[in-house]
């Protein structure tokens, strides 16, 4: 039986990001079987988020430049190069560590642009091209949400070497299933040095502009917040709520954040009209008012109630302003300049945010204050935001 590039596509992605996903808890597992502090974890995710920052300019005119799907083949490769690395390497060194988990992130950076990127050359017109980028959006939501519940879960009960060989076979799978996919012509023409100057103007032109800067600067400390929590609340779940940490309970209570992220997503346009984006503002400040309240829980079932909350304010707080941005930025400097703009924001407030954390934590601040003052740092781009409405508007 041949199955359909687009349906190849799906599964795809949805293998790859859930290993994506997973392979975070494998980390985390390494880090305490060899008596790291939970602070380290924060150091290793800086090193996947480095790629995103110094390859920007560069992973988006590489996918078009090449076959799309060669891309995704070339991805997922280097994606599982960094989990064999895992095999070889000395656990105990927290330089190797990163290594692997920055091999991770490089083929991940790789990766993005093409599953994007190839989605016009295997749909007919824009109707199948918006259900198409509906869907691999569903399928990735899906695959986050099973890679932290189910992934997280087999994570905690499996030995760290047996996760990881799960982790390897699931980007195998991912880059088998790209061979289903049509080896479509790039733009041989493309060269890097006048595309990475472009780049930088393009960078110039969202942030010069009022409401592409406020969307820019929105997602970026939205997703700045996110990495920095999911690191942080893999150490204080344990702590706070006394749970075993190499139980799966912790994965699946982490899981709840990105259910609360769906839901506020999908109501999200009910809750803001576009015309007023800047309104979700508000979200961020009820996501800040719950951060806050973490340091005082030690019930689950509040716990869990307080992450689906945060999460539904995180999901209506990025949403209007990633609608604006992909719309003015498609008209402005095109949808895949945007995507690699946006990721270039995003991954180096993720870094700055996941650096503050560790140094805040080596300093000696307990998990629940490193979760204020990454809180803290949220509210002072939200105090920004603020003062940015009028000029958006004006």
């Amino acid at each position: 039986m041949r199955i359909q590039p687009l349906q190849a596509l799906y599964f795809t992605q949805f293998l790859s990001a859930f290993a994506d996903n997973m392979i975070l808890f494998v980390i985390a597992n390494l880090l305490r079987e060899n008596g790291f502090s939970p602070a380290m974890l924060a150091l290793v995710s800086i090193s996947f988020f480095l790629p995103y920052i110094f390859l920007a300019p560069l992973v988006g005119p590489f996918a078009d430049k090449h076959p799309k799907s060669f891309v995704l083949v070339i991805g997922n490769l280097i994606k599982a190069i960094g989990i064999v690395l895992l095999f070889v390497i000395d656990h105990s060194s927290i330089l190797l560590l990163m290594l692997s988990y920055f091999t991770v992130g490089l083929g991940a950076v790789v990766y993005s642009p093409a599953k994007y990127g190839i989605l016009p050359e295997l749909t007919q017109n824009e109707d199948e091209l918006f259900r198409a980028n509906a869907r691999i959006e569903g399928y990735t939501i899906i695959a986050i949400l099973l890679g932290i519940g189910g992934g997280g879960a087999i994570a905690s009960m499996t030995a760290p070497l047996v996760s990881s060989g799960i982790c390897l076979l699931l980007y195998l799978l991912s880059l088998a299933m790209t061979f289903f996919i049509p080896r479509m012509q790039g733009n041989a023409n493309i060269r890097y040095g006048t595309e990475t100057r472009r780049f930088f103007a393009d960078f110039t032109l969202l942030m010069k502009r009022p409401d592409t800067r406020f969307s820019l600067v929105g997602t970026g400390s939205f997703w700045m917040s996110s990495a920095v929590l999911r690191v942080a609340l893999i150490a204080w779940i344990p702590i706070a709520l006394g749970i075993d940490p190499e139980s799966f309970s912790v994965s699946l209570i982490l899981a709840t954040i990105s259910i609360g992220i769906i839901v506020g997503a999908f109501l999200a346009p009910k809750l803001i009209p576009l015309h007023q984006f800047t309104k979700s503002v508000n979200y961020g400040f009820g996501m800040f008012l719950v951060i806050a309240l973490f340091p005082w829980i030690h019930v689950t079932a509040v716990a869990i109630c307080l992450l689906l909350l945060v999460g539904f304010m995180g999901g209506a707080f990025i949403i209007p302003m990633n609608t604006i941005l992909q719309e003015e930025g498609k008209k402005l400097v095109g949808s895949g300049k945007t995507i690699a703009i946006q990721n270039l924001v995003e991954n180096t407030l993720m870094v700055i945010g996941s650096g503050i954390y560790y140094l805040v934590v080596y300093l000696g601040v307990s998990i629940s204050g490193a979760i204020i003052g990454q809180g803290l740092l949220l509210l002072a781009f939200l105090l920004y935001l603020s003062n940015q409405r009028k000029k958006v508007h004006g």
